[in-house]
């Protein structure tokens, strides 16, 4: 096969894309990045005898969560920028070589060929190298949760905000994928990735509101004004920081999409009177909806599809995201900014947004506004009007089998509450739910970033109800995953205690028979089934 690729939700025919990615990747991409996540692991391997020898140069830790950032899927396509990742990766392997004297035959560590030896090495090392399925599955299931914990913690070092044992804990997981575990270490290493994981989550959770406030409850605009306008979708809220600043006066108005809804809910970005709203809907309807936006779309992160003709001339990128022949807006300097003019220029020369949906949704119940609830919601609990908190967070996705996630959520009884973060709320957000005593029946949190808050809420709920263990909560898990930060934010579930999560549409492909029942056994995870049963067990706290 030309190539082998499981790392999200939809691949092909549920087991692997072995032609070109359901995504839209390449033969030729999907080598590249297979490349870089092995220099990683040769690069994770030098530093952690570097770590042991007090020369670990800090900056690798970081370097490593953007290569595997723009691993992610539908984060970046760009074969050049690859190039340069695989080349800088082992610069700083080798740089790190000669500081700590470091000597080895380990192939991982050794290999540096041209770059024209680049498509055959990628076919040794990608996912089918290890021959053993469980090792396999085991390994790629570390590795998924390493890249989604790289992106969270990226975005937190943005801002200014890191940990060095977040950074050293991924160099030594890494460097654990190139050494022959046992099965029982393996599985501990997953499970010690959940529990880092909450680490980086809580520690973004403090870069966000510490930067920009706690979200709030917001009501948001879904309409249009008459001014030519930027679109802003991704995660990065630094980027739309600096996006607004910069649009300010022009003119020009800003609105969000998809993952960058959330935007909306902090109190710092309310102050711009041209911020007008949100555009749309999940990452996966932008080729119809940045076609009728009319003006130019910036890319912070992930998720890209492949760009249409429609608007190829006014997508941008930016951050570890790429698209070939897209503009890339370069990184800020140390204390400086990104340079959005290009950007506002060409804003100017489009035609405003095509109005495509009027009226409001309302969002921003991330913890701090949850817990500011937390009166009417203990006394609507302990009253019996509110009987059940149904976690629906996660990914949105094409497959028709997504619909389930909507089905649900109308299924639900009026008697309960979805608190819900990430993109999978577009199936569901904009239904009428009602309340329940002025509680909103689908509480938004925010970003997949923000799934740090879901957790929070339920640690404290087990708090303010004396439960002893957080499965006694009313709250159960019905969580959409698509790529690999629901994977992380799946570890982190379970290493904080939650049992009974259902998974959907479809159980991940890269966990083998054996590696599944192992999380069947131990922490009860199952597939998502047929609406009317899963509402009823639900319900039932099954």
């Amino acid at each position: 096969m030309s190539m082998f690729c499981y790392q999200c939700q939809e691949t092909a025919k549920g087991t692997g894309c072995t032609i070109a990615g359901v995504c839209g990747k390449k033969e030729d991409t999907a080598g590249l990045q297979d490349l870089l996540v092995y220099t990683l692991k040769g690069l994770a391997v030098v530093a952690e005898e570097a770590k042991k020898q007090n020369k670990l140069d800090p900056s690798v830790g970081l370097f490593i969560c953007q290569g595997f950032f723009a691993t992610i899927t539908n984060a970046n396509f760009d074969n050049a920028r690859f190039v340069d990742l695989i080349k800088a990766s082992v610069s700083k392997r080798d740089a790190l070589k000669l500081a700590i004297g470091y000597s080895s035959d380990l192939d991982v560590v050794n290999w540096n060929g041209p770059e024209s030896s680049y498509a055959a090495k990628a076919a040794e090392v990608g996912v089918l190298s290890q021959a053993n399925e469980d090792v396999r599955s085991l390994r790629e299931l570390l590795i998924y949760g390493l890249k989604g914990m790289a992106a969270y913690t990226d975005h937190a070092a943005v801002l200014g905000f890191e940990k060095p044992e977040i950074y050293e804990y991924m160099i030594s997981a890494l460097a654990t994928t190139t050494r022959d575990l046992s099965v029982d270490e393996m599985v501990g290493q997953v499970l010690k990735c959940g529990e880092v994981a909450v680490t980086a989550m809580a520690l973004l959770d403090e870069a966000n509101t510490t930067t920009y406030g706690n979200p709030e409850m917001t009501t948001v605009n879904l309409g249009v004004r008459g001014n030519p306008g930027i679109l802003i979708s991704g995660h990065d809220l630094k980027d739309m920081e600096e996006l607004l600043k910069q649009t300010e006066g022009t003119g020009v108005d800003v609105y969000t999409h998809s993952e960058m809804l959330p935007a909306n809910y902090y109190p710092a970005f309310k102050k711009y009177d041209h911020f007008v709203g949100n555009y749309g809907n999940a990452w996966w309807l932008q080729d119809k909806e940045f076609t009728s936006f009319n003006g130019p779309i910036l890319m912070t992160t992930n998720c890209i599809t492949p760009v249409k003709e429609a608007y190829r001339d006014r997508i941008y990128t930016t951050g570890m995201a790429g698209w070939p022949g897209a503009t890339h807006i370069a990184d800020r300097m140390d204390g400086g900014s990104k340079d959005f003019s290009e950007i506002i220029t060409k804003a100017k020369t489009c035609a405003p947004p095509l109005e495509i949906e009027t009226g409001t949704i309302v969002g921003g119940f991330a913890h701090a506004q949850v817990m500011a609830l937390a009166d009417k919601v203990i006394d609507a609990v302990k009253s019996g009007a509110l009987k059940r908190f149904v976690v629906m967070a996660g990914c949105d996705g094409r497959q028709p089998g997504r619909n389930y996630f909507t089905e649900v959520a109308k299924a639900l009884p009026e008697d309960t509450v979805i608190l819900t973060a990430g993109c999978a709320k577009f199936r569901y957000n904009k239904l009428n739910l009602g309340d329940i005593g002025g509680i909103p029946r689908v509480l938004d949190a925010g970003q997949c970033n923000d799934s740090y808050s879901l957790a929070y809420v339920a640690l404290q709920l087990k708090e303010v109800f004396g439960a002893a263990d957080i499965n006694d909560l009313p709250i159960s898990y019905d969580i959409a995953w698509y790529e690999q930060k629901a994977v992380v934010v799946l570890l982190a579930l379970l290493a904080i205690g939650v049992k009974h999560i259902r998974l959907g549409p479809t159980l991940p492909a890269f966990l083998s028979p054996n590696v599944a029942k192992v999380l069947v056994e131990n922490f009860d995870i199952k597939p998502v089934g047929d609406v009317a049963g899963d509402v009823a067990a639900i319900m039932a706290g099954n």
